[in-house]
């Protein structure tokens, strides 16, 4: 067991479907498919998701309904039982605890570092509380200031900052869009080229 690796993944879009997806067919609000990989601004986007669900009265409890219905990508679970065997792992999502913790259950219960919604007594979404500023590069700053060596994967905008400070990055199942952005990050499909890449890493 290498103990001075970290693996950091992204969580929607790589591990689990996306949710907000999921939750933008299950309500019939097409609007609320946009994620961070068409708006790279993350505030501005959650922004426009609140009015959306405010528009529509719809809360957390509606969301998490739908969080209910989800399963990981197929393969998922068992990729990360067979990385946790070789290597910490760290799942470092824009995502929040609310919608996070379901998930990770069926995932085998990994670590999850996201950002907490703020959540009014009728169950309104009111607001969110992000854990830092951009909270995944300086996640990953902070894991090599004490001595770790990261290795992470992602498929969005938000996740190039961590790939790209990492000792090796990947993209995974990414946008042709991003692929072509960054020519010299190998990009990956299936889970397990992307495992055997990391134990390459490791």
């Amino acid at each position: 067991m290498s103990n001075m690796n970290i693996v950091c993944l992204d969580m929607e879009g790589v591990l689990v479907p996306e949710i907000w997806i999921a939750f933008a067919e299950a309500s019939g609000i097409p609007a609320l498919k946009r994620t961070t990989r068409d708006e790279p601004d993350y505030d501005k986007l959650m922004q426009y998701r609140l009015n959306i669900l405010k528009e529509n009265g719809l809360g957390l409890k509606e969301i998490q309904e739908t969080i209910a219905k989800i399963d990981p990508l197929p393969g998922a679970r068992e990729f990360l039982d067979a990385l946790r065997k070789e290597t910490q792992v760290i799942i470092l999502s824009d995502t929040f605890t609310q919608f996070g913790m379901p998930l990770m259950e069926k995932l085998n219960y990994p670590t999850l570092f996201c950002n907490t919604l703020e959540v009014g007594e009728n169950g309104e979404i009111i607001g969110y509380k992000m854990r830092c500023e951009k909270s995944k590069l300086t996640t990953v700053k902070a894991l090599q200031s004490c001595g770790f060596e990261t290795i992470a994967a992602g498929d969005s905008h938000n996740d190039l900052g961590m790939i790209r400070a990492s000792k090796v990055g990947f993209l995974f199942k990414s946008t042709d869009r991003i692929k072509a952005d960054n020519p010299d990050l190998q990009a990956f499909e299936e889970f397990d080229d992307l495992l055997a890449a990391i134990k390459a890493a490791l």
